[in-house]
C-alpha cells in the first residue's frame, strides 16, 4: 500500500509540476499559485462539509497550517530559481527535499533493511540524474543555488508536516483544506506586495480564462498528491514513502517528452532507468 500511494504521489506531483511549468510561461507564477490553490481550497471545502470533517478539528491542524505557510515559499523559490538558472542545475538540487522526511524517519527509529537501503540509494541517484544535471557551462549564481536549496528544504518540510497533520481520512480532508487556505492567504499577500511594487498579476491580454481548467488541474493534482503521500507515510516507513514520492521529476521529464516532444538526454534516460530499479528494490524489500 505504501509503494502504491507513494508512486501515485510522484505521478500527481510530476504532472502538476509539468502543468505549472507550462502555465508560468504565459502567466505570472504568483497568479498560477494563488488561482490553482484557490480552486483546490474550494473543492476541499465542499468535501469537508459533505464528510463532516469539521469534527476532526484539533491541535494537529497546526501542522497543516505550518505546511500552508512553508509551501508557497518553497514553490515560489523554486520558480524563481528556474527563472534565474539552468534547469539542469535547479531540478536535481531540488530533489534534495527527500532528505528531510527520510531524516525524520531515521530519527524516529526507522531502519530500512539492506535491500531497501540499496533501493533508496539507487532511486535517489536516478532522480538526480533524471533531472539532467548540467555538468558543464558557466558558473551558476549563488542566489540561484540558495533559492533552490530553500525550495528543497521547504518541499521536504511540507512532506514531513502533512504526515503529522491527521490520522483519519476525514481529518486529512480538513488538514488539506486548512493547508490550502493558508497557501492562498500567503500567496495572495505576496501577490498584493508584487502589485504595489509594479508587478503584473495577469498577462497583457488579460486573465487567461481558457487556462482555468489547466489551473484547476494543477491545484487539484497537487492537493491529491499531498493526500496520497500522507496515506503512504502513515501506512508504511516514511523513508520508503518519501523516496518513492520523490520520483516526480522523472514523471515531469517523461511528460515533456510525450507532450512537447522534448528529447531526453542520455543521462536523463539512465536516471529514469535507475529510478525504476530503485523503485523495484524498495517495493520488494
Amino acid at each position: 500500500m505504501t509503494a502504491f500511494f507513494a508512486l501515485t504521489t510522484s505521478l500527481l506531483w510530476g504532472l502538476a509540476d509539468f502543468g505549472g511549468g507550462l502555465l508560468t510561461r504565459r502567466t505570472p507564477a504568483l497568479t498560477v499559485v494563488v488561482v490553482s490553490q484557490a480552486v483546490a481550497a474550494t473543492v476541499l471545502g465542499a468535501i469537508v462539509v459533505a464528510t463532516g470533517g469539521w469534527s476532526e478539528a484539533g491541535p494537529r491542524l497546526w501542522f497543516a497550517f505550518a505546511a500552508g505557510l512553508v509551501g508557497p515559499i518553497a514553490l515560489l523559490s523554486f520558480y524563481k530559481a528556474l527563472a534565474l538558472g539552468p534547469m539542469g542545475v535547479v531540478s536535481p538540487l531540488a530533489t534534495l527535499s527527500v532528505a528531510v522526511p527520510v531524516g525524520v524517519g531515521l530519527v524516529l527509529g526507522e531502519r530500512p533493511g539492506l535491500l531497501q537501503a540499496a533501493g533508496i540509494a539507487v532511486a535517489v541517484t536516478g532522480v538526480v540524474l533524471a533531472g539532467g544535471p548540467q555538468l558543464r557551462g558557466a558558473p551558476v549564481q549563488r542566489r540561484t543555488i540558495l533559492l533552490t536549496l530553500i525550495a528543497a528544504l521547504g518541499f521536504g518540510t511540507v512532506f514531513a508536516l502533512i504526515t503529522e497533520a491527521s490520522t483519519t481520512v476525514t481529518g486529512l480532508f480538513l488538514s488539506l483544506f486548512v493547508q490550502r487556505l493558508t497557501n492562498v492567504a500567503v500567496g495572495g499577500a505576496a501577490l498584493a506586495v508584487s502589485l504595489r511594487r509594479g508587478g503584473r498579476a495577469v498577462p497583457e491580454g488579460g486573465f487567461p480564462w481558457a487556462s482555468l481548467p489547466a489551473l484547476a488541474f494543477v491545484g487539484l493534482a497537487d492537493v491529491a498528491a499531498n493526500g496520497t503521500y500522507a496515506v503512504a507515510a502513515q501506512h508504511g516507513p516514511v523513508t520508503v514513502a518519501a523516496v518513492l514520492a520523490s520520483l516526480y521529476p522523472v514523471v515531469t521529464a517523461l511528460a515533456a517528452r510525450g507532450f512537447l516532444s522534448e528529447r531526453l538526454r542520455a543521462i536523463q534516460t539512465a536516471g529514469a532507468g535507475l529510478a525504476l530499479l530503485g523503485t523495484l528494490l524498495l517495493a520488494t524489500g
